[in-house]
């Protein structure tokens, strides 16, 4: 922090340093020039005085006509420390003195350069002192003329205006040296007063803004950090006082919120915790982001172990890793749901429904997928004692047919019996007829055969007893049904058929749960129909195998084709309301289902639709 504002005290002094430094170099230039001027003005001045008083002592030694003193005088005033050069020329503007030894007779001629830095101006723009760059250097050249007047008509003409130019040059470098020292010594008292006005600004914004804004850099960190009370000191009444008081106002707001957000946070754990599912979010890594209590206890860790891992590495888990319900989320986008099954600590195998939904941010994009474990352990053993009610209550309704498919082999087994009585002779010695004896046997143990049959078949049922499945033959489960449900049907003049298909069909199924669908299913059609109704049982092969009942009975509702599945739902008055959903939970265990087509008042079509499977000494060796 220290290093931070001490960055930005250097920032600001230089800064400050660079703007007040360039503005008084500027300001240096200008009065260098202005001062340039000045001093040039001032020498100018000067040599014009000076000039216009040699003219007079050099017109008044004209005047005697003595040649030697004008020399003399031409070569004393040149020696002045400032004159770098005095020359007298006559009329033509040919040099007649100088107040250098040597130069006599040269001749300034107006188209040199000397000459033209003022000819090549008009007469009226000429000025009578100029600066100008000769061979020997910079000199500031004044001209003075001496004009023909009434006492010179004696020696020159009086038509000429003019008898001869003075010359006097000045030596400018002396003016930009001394120019030159009052620069420096303005330069240099400009510095100084530069760096006092630059310390002065620094001290002031370090005391008066740094101290000051150094307060909000300490309150902003201390109130991220959590310390939501402090706040920044206000003094005075200028801009920053009004910043700290806005500043206070937006702490106290902030404070507010992140304490109703903390609030209602602690609100949503408490709910989420008391619930017994478990919950757990996953990223698009199935990283681990957050999780409930009820989640932690499956898992068996802690939540800073479980925060941030993979949910594979927490331990084995219910389902696999090509039937995960996240990765299914993650590529449909839709929720997906599970049924798996876990073993605790203990070696207790419990059932869990994992519900996968998936969490969109604003654009619509997958970002992370929420999962609930529901234990369904009860339900499903509740399940079991409903399939256990409800085969009780399908033995009941076969019982009749029970009864009429063993009366009916009894019945010929009795009439077979008492025909071998009949033929058998009272009297000894008395004639046999051997053939009729045997064909009346014959039918009696094919009928008593028959009995053993049902009597095994209706114990199987009565008993329960399933197993992994078998392979099954579909044809001969659909004709055991089909005399099962022919009590049925007669009594209630209902015509059941079946059509057989062209090769024959078989599937992997309890061969006892099977019947009992396909007995179900026929009964439902049967107590739909009108009397003189017919009931249709079709088969068809493929991909998969389609077992369809269809009657010509009342239909079903729209509204009502899903609840059907339902348990303890039922149209029929007098039923369970489970035949339907315990036949759905059947078929689906092997690995298919059941879909619904239905015409209120015209019919309805049951269509289980099943895994097929080959028949043949390939299909043998793989079961």
């Amino acid at each position: 922090m220290k290093l931070r504002f001490a960055s930005m005290t250097v920032g600001l002094a230089l800064g400050v340093t660079v703007a007040v430094v360039g503005s008084c170099t500027v300001a240096a230039y200008f009065y260098s020039v202005r001062h340039f001027q000045s001093l040039l003005e001032t020498v100018r001045t000067s040599a014009l005085a000076e000039g216009e008083l040699i003219r007079t002592a050099l017109e008044h030694q004209m005047l005697g006509n003595d040649r030697t003193l004008i020399a003399q005088m031409i070569e004393s005033f040149g020696k002045q420390s400032r004159v770098e050069q005095l020359v007298l020329l006559d009329r033509n503007g040919v040099q007649r003195y100088s107040s250098k030894a040597g130069t006599a007779g040269n001749d300034f001629r107006i188209d040199s350069p000397t000459c033209q830095a003022c000819h090549r101006d008009p007469p009226e723009r000429r000025a009578s002192s100029r600066v100008i760059e000769t061979r020997g250097g910079t000199v500031l050249r004044t001209v003075v003329p001496i004009r023909n007047r009434d006492e010179c008509y004696r020696c020159h003409d009086p038509r000429q205006k003019i008898n001869g130019i003075l010359i006097l040059d000045y030596n400018a470098g002396e003016v930009r040296a001394a120019m030159t020292r009052d620069l420096r010594w303005m330069v240099a008292g400009t510095g100084a007063l530069t760096f006092v006005i630059v310390g002065a600004i620094v001290l002031m914004i370090r005391v008066l803004v740094l101290r000051r804004l150094q307060r909000f850099e300490t309150t902003a960190r201390l109130i991220s950090e959590g310390d939501f009370e402090r706040r920044v000191p206000t003094e005075g009444s200028d801009t920053l006082a009004w910043l700290e008081k806005e500043f206070n106002a937006m702490a106290d707001s902030v404070s507010g919120l992140v304490g109703e957000v903390r609030h209602q946070r602690e609100r949503l754990e408490t709910v989420i915790n008391s619930i017994d599912d478990g919950i757990v979010v996953l990223d698009a890594e199935r990283k681990i982001i957050a999780a409930n209590d009820a989640f932690l206890q499956r898992a068996s860790n802690s939540r800073e172990q479980v925060v941030g891992c993979c949910c594979f590495e927490l331990g084995p888990r219910p389902c696999e890793l090509s039937d995960c319900p996240t990765l299914a989320c993650m590529r449909s986008g839709a929720r997906q749901v599970r049924i798996c099954e876990r073993k605790t600590g203990n070696d207790t195998v419990v059932w869990e429904e994992i519900h996968a939904s998936p969490i969109l941010d604003a654009s619509g994009r997958l970002v992370q997928v929420v999962e609930v474990w529901r234990d369904i352990s009860e339900r499903r053993a509740a399940e079991a004692q409903l399939a256990e009610s409800y085969r009780l209550a399908s033995v009941g309704i076969l019982a009749s047919g029970f009864s009429h498919e063993m009366n009916t082999p009894l019945a010929t087994t009795l009439m077979c019996v008492e025909g071998i009585l009949r033929e058998t002779p009272t009297e000894e010695g008395g004639p046999l007829d051997q053939a009729r004896i045997r064909e009346n046997a014959t039918i009696a143990r094919e009928q008593i055969l028959r009995c053993r049959g049902v009597t095994q078949h209706f114990l199987r049922l009565s008993r329960g007893q399933r197993h992994a499945g078998d392979v099954v033959d579909l044809d001969q489960a659909i004709a055991d049904a089909l005399r099962l449900v022919d009590p049925t049907a007669r009594a209630s003049s209902v015509d059941v058929a079946a059509r057989p298909p062209a090769t024959s069909l078989h599937v992997k199924a309890d061969e006892a749960e099977l019947q009992n669908l396909l007995v179900n299913l026929l009964l439902n059609a049967i107590q739909a129909s009108k009397p003189g109704g017919k009931v249709i049982v079709t088969t068809r092969g493929g991909d998969a195998v389609h077992i369809r009942v269809s009657d010509e009975g009342c239909g079903i509702a729209p509204e009502y084709r899903q609840k059907i599945f339902e348990p303890f739902f039922g149209l029929r008055k007098g039923g369970t309301g489970l035949g339907l959903f315990l036949s759905l939970n059947a078929v689906r265990s092997w690995g298919g289902n059941i879909v619904v087509e239905s015409t209120p008042g015209k019919g309805s079509v049951f269509e289980v639709v099943m895994p097929a499977i080959r028949t043949g000494p390939e299909a043998m060796d793989i079961l």
